[in-house]
């Protein structure tokens, strides 16, 4: 239900047509006519070429004239469409950027909009707090880090230097102490000797019995 209630509220894309647009797709509907004219003009111009080459082939040379004078007025017609032509293209391209530039206002517009509001919200005061703030804890940090690099007082570095005297008496007392000799009969001979021990006693008692 949401997704459906949310959908009913997003802004749709203006699809409307505007008085420009109508005149951009004039411009280009006439510019479209005059290509077709240029096109229907070429092929006239050389079927009459051939014509009037049939027509002195025939000996009538004053319409073979009479039929050139058509196809230079003709020719005079198809270069003024060239010029019209790029005249429409100008007209477009003027009229398509107009357009864009109305865009980008629009979104410079929207964007100071938004720039203002995040001046409402952050004041000046407030960077200048936040600056300070960052530049306290860097400080801080430095401290902490020249302490580290060695900056002790000559108090801290006694400590260190008695509690390091310490650490060194204590392993020489560790090397002074000595261990017992680990036996090294051969087990199988401890376990021999220790049952003859058995056996003479056991004769020793008879023998008083």
């Amino acid at each position: 239900m949401g997704n459906l209630f949310g959908r009913r509220h997003q802004k749709k894309p203006d699809l409307r047509v505007t008085q420009q647009d109508k005149a951009i797709l004039q411009l280009k509907q006439q510019r479209d006519k005059l290509k077709q004219y240029q096109k229907k003009i070429g092929v006239q111009l050389e079927k009459d070429r051939q014509v009037a080459v049939n027509l002195l082939r025939e000996g009538k040379k004053d319409k073979a004239k009479l039929m050139l004078r058509k196809k230079k007025f003709q020719e005079s017609l198809l270069a003024k469409t060239y010029g019209q032509i790029d005249n429409l293209e100008q007209l477009v391209h003027d009229l398509e950027f107009a357009q864009i530039e109305q865009e980008v206002v629009k979104g410079l517009e929207v964007g100071n909009s938004a720039l203002k509001k995040l001046h409402e919200i952050l004041s000046l005061e407030d960077v200048e707090r936040i600056m300070d703030e960052a530049r306290e804890g860097i400080e801080v940090q430095q401290e902490i880090d020249a302490l580290l690099a060695g900056g002790l007082s000559q108090d801290e570095e006694d400590d260190v230097a008695a509690e390091l005297e310490e650490i060194l008496a204590q392993s020489d007392t560790t090397k002074d102490l000595k261990l017992p000799d680990v036996p090294t009969n051969d087990l199988e001979e401890v376990r021999k000797t220790e049952k003859k021990r058995g056996t003479e006693t056991q004769k020793v008692a008879v023998a008083e019995s």
